[in-house]
Parts: C-alpha cells; sequence; structure tokens
C-alpha cells in the first residue's frame, strides 16, 4: 500500500510502516497542486494541522483507505465528506495526555514556586532570595475542572504530594469518582472556593466558552489557575487583572483565545502569570507515541481490523450492516436527546432492542447509542472509543433484546439515569428511508430527528400551544413540525417542536416564565443552525 505523508511527523511510525511492507511518500513541501497529484494513488494520507483534507483532496485520492490525523483536531478534515467515500478517519487522541498532565504539573510547581521570575531576576544579576515567598502543595486542595484522562492524570500526580482533590465534572460518575480518591462537587463555584489550586481540563465548547470569568475567579481567592486545556475557557483581560489585583496569589497558562498570542495580550504583561506557547504536547515521546498511534491504525485499516480511534462510521460485516445500518443513526439521535434531556452526571445507559432488529449482531449500533449519549460531553467520543469512556467515566451500559414489540417492526430504546431521574427516548425507521423518534419519556410523539427541537412538558390546558407558537412567532422562530401527545385529558403533555433555528434563552426563560408549562428542553442536533 501507498502512503503519503504531508506533513512532518515523528520517524519512529514511518519506520513501522516501511516494516510491515508498505510505501511511504513524503509530500511535506508540495504545494495543492502537488498534493493532488501526489495522493492519485495513494491509499492512506497522515496529515497534521497544515493539510486541508477536504473534498477536491478525497476525489483526487480514489483509492484512499484512511486519513490518520497525527495528534487530536480533526477541524482541517472533512469527516461527513470521508465517510461518504468509505475513508476511515483516524486520529491519536491519547499519545500526548502523560505529556499534557506534566506539563501542568510542572506549571502548578513554577506558578506556586515562582520559578521563572527567580530565574529572570537571577540572569538580571539580582538576588532576590528574600523577595521570593512560594507556595508548598501538602495539605493543599487542588480542584480538576474535568475529570477526562488528563484530569485523572493531573490528579493521581498531585494527589501524590497529600494534597486533597476535588473535581467538578458534570457527566462523572460518584463511584468513578470514590475509585479516583476525588471528592466530586455538584457546582463549578464549589470547586473554586474549596480549591487552592485549579487545573482545567474540559474542551471548549458553547458552554465553557470564557466560562471562568472576573465573579468565579473570585471564588479562587489567594489561589492559582492553570490551564493546559484549551484556549477561549478563561476570561483573559480578567484573569491578568485578578493577578494583578492579588486576588489570585498567580496563574499559569499554555493556550490562548488567539494563537499564536497577540502581543498586547493582557497575560503577557502579569508578573505572575507565567505563559508558555501551547507546548504542553511537544515533546519526544508523544511525538514518537502520536506517529506510532496512526502508523498502527492505518496499518490496521490495511488489513481489515478495528481501528481504534476512527471518528466516523463503524464498521459491520457486509452481510448485517445493511440491516442495522438505519439503526445506527437512531440509536445514536436516541442517545443524544436523552442525554440533553436528563442533563447533569451520568450513572447508567441501557439500549433495549425490540422487533427482529434483536435477531441481529447490533454492537456498533451500541456504540452509536453511547456515542450519541457522550456527544455532548465530550467531543472525542466516537463509535470507536464510546465503551472504553463508559467504563473510564464509571457508566453502566447494559444491552437487551426482545422479540416482543407492538406498533413497530423494530424499535431500539435509549435509556440514561444519573441515579435519581431516567430519561427514556426510542425511535425506529419508518418506510422510504424515514428515521423517527417516536416515544419521549413514554409519550407516543412521531418527531423528526433534525437540526433543532423544543421538547416542551406542560400541563393539558386550551390554549399553551397557541401560546408557545404566538412566542415563537415574537422572536421570528419558525416551528417546521409539531408532534403532540398527553398522557391523559387535563393532566400532563409533551409536545416536540421541529425549528428552523435555534431558541435564545430569552425565548426559553420567556416559556418557563408560564406556569402552565412543567419543562422546556432545547434539543440540538446535527449541528443544525
Amino acid at each position: 500500500m501507498n502512503v503519503v505523508v504531508t506533513d512532518a511527523v515523528d520517524d519512529a511510525g514511518l519506520a513501522r510502516l516501511r516494516q510491515a511492507g508498505h510505501d511511504v511518500e513524503l509530500a511535506t513541501d508540495a504545494d495543492r497542486e502537488e498534493l493532488l497529484e501526489a495522493v492519485a494513488d495513494a491509499h492512506a494520507l497522515i496529515v497534521r494541522s497544515g493539510t486541508t483534507v477536504d473534498e477536491e483532496l478525497l476525489d483526487a485520492a480514489p483509492e484512499l483507505v484512511i486519513v490518520g490525523r497525527a495528534g487530536i483536531g480533526i477541524d482541517n478534515i472533512d469527516v461527513e465528506a470521508a465517510t461518504d467515500r468509505g475513508v476511515v478517519v483516524a486520529n491519536a487522541p491519547d499519545s500526548n495526555v502523560r505529556a499534557t498532565a506534566e506539563h501542568a504539573v510542572a506549571l502548578s510547581f513554577a506558578a506556586a514556586r515562582k520559578i521563572p521570575q527567580g530565574h529572570m531576576q537571577l540572569k538580571d544579576g539580582y538576588w532576590a532570595k528574600g523577595d521570593i515567598l512560594g507556595s508548598e502543595f501538602n495539605g493543599k486542595t487542588l480542584g480538576v475542572v474535568g475529570l477526562g484522562r488528563i484530569g485523572q492524570e493531573v490528579a493521581k500526580r498531585l494527589g501524590n504530594l497529600e494534597m486533597d482533590l476535588v473535581a467538578y465534572d458534570p457527566y462523572l460518575s460518584e463511584e468513578r469518582a470514590r475509585q479516583l480518591g476525588v471528592e466530586l462537587v455538584e457546582d463549578i463555584e464549589t470547586c473554586f472556593q474549596k480549591a487552592d489550586f485549579v487545573t482545567l481540563h474540559t474542551p471548549k465548547t458553547a458552554e465553557t466558552d470564557n466560562f471562568v470569568d472576573e465573579e468565579l475567579l473570585a471564588e479562587l481567592e489567594d489561589g492559582y489557575l492553570i490551564n493546559c486545556a484549551r484556549g477561549g475557557l478563561v476570561d483573559e483581560q480578567a484573569l491578568a487583572e485578578a493577578v494583578e489585583d492579588e486576588i489570585l496569589y498567580g496563574a499559569a497558562v499554555d493556550v490562548f483565545d488567539e494563537e499564536p498570542v497577540d502581543p498586547d495580550n493582557p497575560l503577557l504583561a502579569a508578573e505572575n502569570v507565567i505563559v508558555t506557547p501551547h507546548i504542553a504536547a511537544n515533546t519526544e515521546s508523544a511525538k514518537q507515541n502520536v506517529s506510532i498511534s496512526i502508523a498502527d491504525q492505518i496499518i490496521a485499516a490495511f488489513d481489515d481490523e478495528i481501528v481504534t480511534n476512527a471518528v466516523n462510521a463503524p464498521s459491520s460485516g457486509e452481510d448485517i450492516y445493511p440491516t442495522i445500518r438505519p439503526y445506527v443513526r437512531i440509536a445514536e439521535t436516541a442517545g443524544k436527546i436523552a442525554m440533553q434531556l436528563l442533563g447533569g452526571h451520568i450513572e447508567s445507559v441501557e439500549i433495549t432492542y425490540a422487533g427482529e432488529i434483536a435477531e441481529e449482531t447490533v454492537d456498533v449500533v451500541t456504540a452509536s447509542a453511547l456515542q450519541g449519549v457522550f456527544a455532548p460531553l465530550e467531543w472525542q467520543a466516537n463509535a470507536i472509543n464510546a465503551e472504553r469512556i463508559a467504563e473510564e467515566r464509571g457508566v453502566e451500559v447494559t444491552e437487551s433484546k426482545t422479540r416482543q414489540i407492538e406498533d413497530f417492526n423494530n424499535l431500539v430504546t435509549v435509556e440514561v439515569s444519573d441515579g435519581d431521574h431516567t430519561v427514556t427516548v426510542e425511535g425506529t425507521q419508518f418506510a422510504g428511508d424515514d428515521p423517527r423518534i417516536v416515544r419521549i419519556q413514554g409519550y407516543r410523539v412521531e418527531a423528526i430527528p433534525h437540526g433543532h427541537m423544543l421538547v416542551v412538558r406542560n400541563r393539558d390546558e386550551p390554549g399553551v400551544i397557541g401560546y408557545i407558537g404566538s412566542i415563537m412567532g415574537e422572536y421570528d422562530v419558525n416551528i417546521a413540525g409539531m408532534f403532540n401527545n398527553r398522557e391523559s385529558r387535563g393532566g400532563e403533555a409533551l409536545t416536540v417542536y421541529n425549528l428552523d433555528s435555534a431558541p435564545s434563552e430569552e425565548l426559553l426563560a420567556e416559556l418557563r416564565g408560564d406556569d402552565r408549562i412543567v419543562e422546556t428542553t432545547h434539543i440540538s442536533l446535527d449541528n443544525g443552525e
């Protein structure tokens, strides 16, 4: 097989590919036209962030089997276009976990002991021994925001220094937190209040954009903030001011809202803010691990084996996949809806198959259901790694089957629970490639799972639906479809609205202010605009 490498990667993985008998062609200096020619007979591409893998490039590579991203981010790869062409897209999300965790620990020490400040003053000829007063870790409290793989590694390392550990992660189970020796708190404010050091390890989403603001930083009084996660999580001006005003003792930042960082960024001028240029993952071992990980996945794809970090469509036997294929998407969508309705952390997931599909091998459907459940929680979740993420997070996963069914030929049910509350969403496939969500919390609906949905539970009284429609009109939100059912006359009803655009927080607040409306949840699917 022919492997084309378009961006610089470590030689360790390339050597492994050659040892496996594959040809490796370097095209790291090629311009766009040269690259399109170079991939004409490529069976695999290895790229980093410098190469845009779009439809044009994919069409120029008709023999392509897999695109390997030597790193985590896949923003430069058109995954949908690759999937349409049967091309696997794989990344290396685990290869830099240890490197990033160690950098976060290093920055914690540097901030607490003012190591860079002492270094610079001594270099300038000033003996600052009496001026620099550091902080010890022993007996202090570490707050971890986001207890995924990197957060857990940081907690283990600093926990060995006899620090108390608290964490805010709304998607981690209490059982998993106990296993890690971490106190799980219910809100991020409590995490900041309890901690002397806070380290961030959460992805950047609409909810986490600049979520560490002036008010939250004030809860970390006399503490330290460490960010090796994502730029844009922290209000940089607010952080600089908090350190300069001595609300915080210090901070250390490896990632920035804009990169390369603007010379006028306020963090650069703050004396007790340590900055590094997004180098947390830049170690020799991490580079080798990334290269080897991608090479191994390419070899697996060539050998028709499981690609462990594939980020697009799951695979299955040709004889089975046509039957279960519609339910891969339905299960994923049901999982997304269920998790967004549940909110908060998750303890368990149960996927139930009823009807003819119960006789099939449904591993990829179960994986897709978990992918849907975890999609709002961790962007790296996919049909390949979803079960591993469930295990890491302490989420109990149950799969059950039954031939007994009413009303439908097949039915997939996804049930999620936080231990106290349970949400159930059921989906099926109608004739003519028509997926539908047919029950939510036991209410019969026939909702089209696409774009933006608004799920409203309200008292069954005259005028409620008209009121909701009028509010939508006032905010210029068009209703594309509506599906309604009630538990009993005069009881509660549930309505699913398909919307052409996302409802604003002001619209939702107005709806929730009406006494007749019990619950309102905006569901976002397929990145609908």
